[in-house]
């Protein structure tokens, strides 16, 4: 094998490819991606036996064919620490990878390609096309409400439900519930639902970076495929049962709030410095036309804001984790949104104003 490329065009796959890789390997040849040359492309190949991602580059001059793993993380170093400009030569000579660019000259240890696993692919049931950004839009506002190392292993994860002309996604850890839906050109008249792992969701999400461009999704029993024009991401699906988010929507509630996004925004990351820093909670209190707002903490240390909303109703007080509340405004864009509430034992629902394709919901917090 052997090939020359230059320095950037080599970076940026092998940046996200090695992103999949852990760092901590129980197999030696899951930390090195595997590099193959056939024709005038390279790929690169990144696994960690629940999600794999291969990367393509075409070579701008003649190759030699081949296939061979080194580490991923020193090549990865090796091609940062290079000049911009550098032309990098790598080939492999007995059993080593020799990488030169300019006076600098690096021998990398290796492992056959044969022992490199990929991820088993069932049949794909379902195919779909989707605009790059609208996906990664409906990533970024639903992620957030992933769980982390949840017993409920399938919360640590994202609902994808397709049904017909409609994607959903829906993510929750138990305390709050995150869901968008896009319209999508989707010929699939029954609902099927697949659970992506968090770190699945999170890779896809780093691949959609091209505004217009086209990935192409397929699903299947035991795995998702996405596909654009450089890179394929594979990863298995979490085997469980979601909850129904349904049933978890709040019906019902009487007490409708419109409030100035950013202003409340700023009046919960100020009122939050004094909340109690494990459980941050804070109290609202609603009343006509006004929002108020207040935190103390073990130190007795108060703070206190009002906002002002349009709401014309009984008043109310209720408890919230004020990080929940402030991340689901940190992902939306418009300038109005609205609280839905009921009582103070209710969840909130909480969506954008004039604007129906997302919704979060928040429970309350004892205070």
């Amino acid at each position: 094998m052997h090939f020359t490329i230059q320095r950037e065009a080599l970076l940026k796959p092998l940046q996200l490819v090695a992103g999949v890789v852990e760092r901590r390997q129980t197999l030696p040849v899951l930390s090195n991606v595997l590099l193959v040359v056939e024709g005038q492309q390279l790929s690169l190949t990144g696994t960690d036996l629940e999600v794999e991602l291969v990367g393509r580059v075409t070579l701008e001059d003649s190759a030699e064919p081949g296939e061979i793993t080194v580490p991923a993380r020193k090549l990865m170093d090796i091609c940062k620490s290079l000049p911009s400009d550098a032309l990098i030569d790598i080939r492999v000579d007995e059993q080593k990878l020799v990488a030169k660019a300019g006076r600098s000259r690096f021998t990398l240890s290796t492992l056959p390609a044969n022992d490199f696993p990929t991820v088993e692919e069932g049949p794909g049931s379902l195919t779909f096309n989707l605009v790059q950004s609208k996906l990664r839009r409906l990533i970024d506002r639903t992620s957030f409400a992933m769980a982390q190392q949840d017993v409920r292993y399938y919360l640590n994860g994202m609902l994808i439900e397709v049904q017909t002309g409609v994607l959903r996604a829906v993510a929750t850890d138990g305390h709050r519930l995150a869901m968008c839906a896009m319209e999508a050109a989707i010929e699939h008249t029954e609902k099927h639902q697949v659970i992506v792992p968090r770190k699945g969701i999170l890779e896809l999400a780093r691949l959609l970076t091209e505004q217009d461009g086209e990935v192409s999704i397929v699903l299947g029993a035991n795995h998702i495929r996405a596909t654009t024009g450089e890179f394929t991401f594979t990863s298995k699906l979490v085997d469980g049962k979601f909850p129904d988010y349904e049933r978890v929507l709040p019906r019902g509630g009487d007490k409708l709030v419109i409030g100035d996004r950013q202003a409340l925004r700023e009046a919960f990351s100020r009122t939050a410095i004094l909340s109690n820093e494990k459980y941050r909670g804070i109290r609202l209190q609603l009343a006509s036309g006004l929002l108020k707002i207040q935190a103390n903490n073990p130190e007795q240390e108060e703070a206190e804001e009002e906002v002002v909303v349009d709401y014309n109703g009984g008043s109310l007080e209720i408890g919230f984790n004020v990080s929940y509340l402030l991340d689901v405004l940190g992902v939306m864009t418009t300038e109005q949104v609205r609280l839905i509430l009921s009582d103070a034992n209710s969840s909130a629902l909480v969506q954008e104003a004039g604007n129906d394709d997302s919704s979060y919901v928040v429970m309350p917090m004892r205070l």
